[in-house]
């Protein structure tokens, strides 16, 4: 009979973990942290994990303390003779830094991966990253999950017609091609040009989109800049009705107002983040079903490739 596994959480995505453990069917088990006056903190198991399986929850966004508490974590149970430590972490940070754009820069992914497998960690399990290849910087197994599985049934749901999925880049355009083979739809793509970071020069859209209900697609919301400048041109070209899924919903400085105030009827997310989510146009599904149902056949060694659905 194979022992249990224990779920443990990092304080920066306690709330997701708790779900996450409740769709598992045990509770978190025990963590405590102890914070010294400068800042430092050291996280310790409250009970034992010797020769077992262990799940380490925890997103790596920031700030830094987020995936320095994880690594601590990693190291702690690779110590205390964790024999399998699982780091979940539904929302992979740094993955945007994946390749040098311009000389003198770091590739921030890899290093993330780098000190990940130092640590300790013996598989990654992780959801839409910003670029597939970088399941490649680890020499331990990844299970990249996407979110297809949660957005596919629910933009069914909304039985639109004359329906088109977008991708609001070129970068999408694999990703909203796969969504348009799965809901028989027309799919376009937004072409913009940036001159700096998080700033949009111009933008405008490859494919016809008069008098369609169309389905922005993207790993991410994080200024909601490229979002909202995308769904206001799509209006303009005759657009029926914007309304977008991401599943990563970062939404930094004024990206609520933005979302406000732009075209989108509606902005679907998950809760890979945490944080507030106050307004009317955004929804928020949970991806702890998913994430439990794939730790539940990874410690049965059941197979998981159903789940790679796109």
């Amino acid at each position: 009979m194979i022992p249990s596994a224990k779920i443990f959480a990092g304080r920066g995505t306690k709330a997701l973990a708790e779900r996450i453990a409740e769709a598992y069917g045990q509770p978190l088990g025990e963590v405590a942290i102890t914070e010294f006056s400068d800042g430092e903190f050291q996280p310790s198991f409250e009970e034992t994990v010797r020769g077992g399986r262990v799940f380490l929850v925890q997103s790596t966004n920031p700030p830094a303390e987020n995936l320095l508490e994880l690594l601590q974590m990693i190291d702690a149970a690779k110590r205390a003779s964790a024999k399998h430590i699982t780091a979940v972490i539904p929302y992979f940070g740094l993955a945007r830094q994946d390749r040098k754009d311009k000389p003198r820069v770091p590739i921030g992914a890899k290093l993330v991966a780098n000190l990940l497998t130092a640590a300790g960690a013996t598989r990654i399990m992780t959801m839409d990253l910003h670029a597939d290849q970088i399941q490649g910087f680890f020499e331990v197994p990844v299970d990249h999950l996407f979110s297809s599985s949660l957005f596919l049934p629910d933009i069914e749901a909304l039985k639109l017609d004359n329906l088109t999925i977008a991708s609001p880049d070129m970068g999408g355009s694999k990703r909203a091609n796969a969504y348009g083979n799965q809901l028989g739809a027309e799919v376009v793509i937004c072409y913009k040009q940036r001159k700096k970071a998080n700033v949009i020069d111009k933008m405008t859209v490859i494919g016809d989109v008069k008098d369609r209900n169309i389905v922005l697609l993207d790993d991410m919301v994080d200024t909601a800049g490229t979002l909202t400048k995308a769904a206001d041109m799509l209006l303009e070209k005759g657009a029926k009705s914007v309304r977008a899924y991401c599943t990563h919903g970062v939404l930094s400085g004024n990206a609520i107002e933005r979302i406000e105030n732009s075209a989108l009827e509606e902005l679907v997310i998950t809760d890979t983040l945490p944080g507030s989510r106050e307004s009317d146009k955004i929804r928020v599904l949970s991806v702890a079903e998913i994430f439990a149902s794939v730790m539940k056949k990874v410690h049965h060694h059941e197979s998981i490739s159903g789940h790679f659905v796109m």
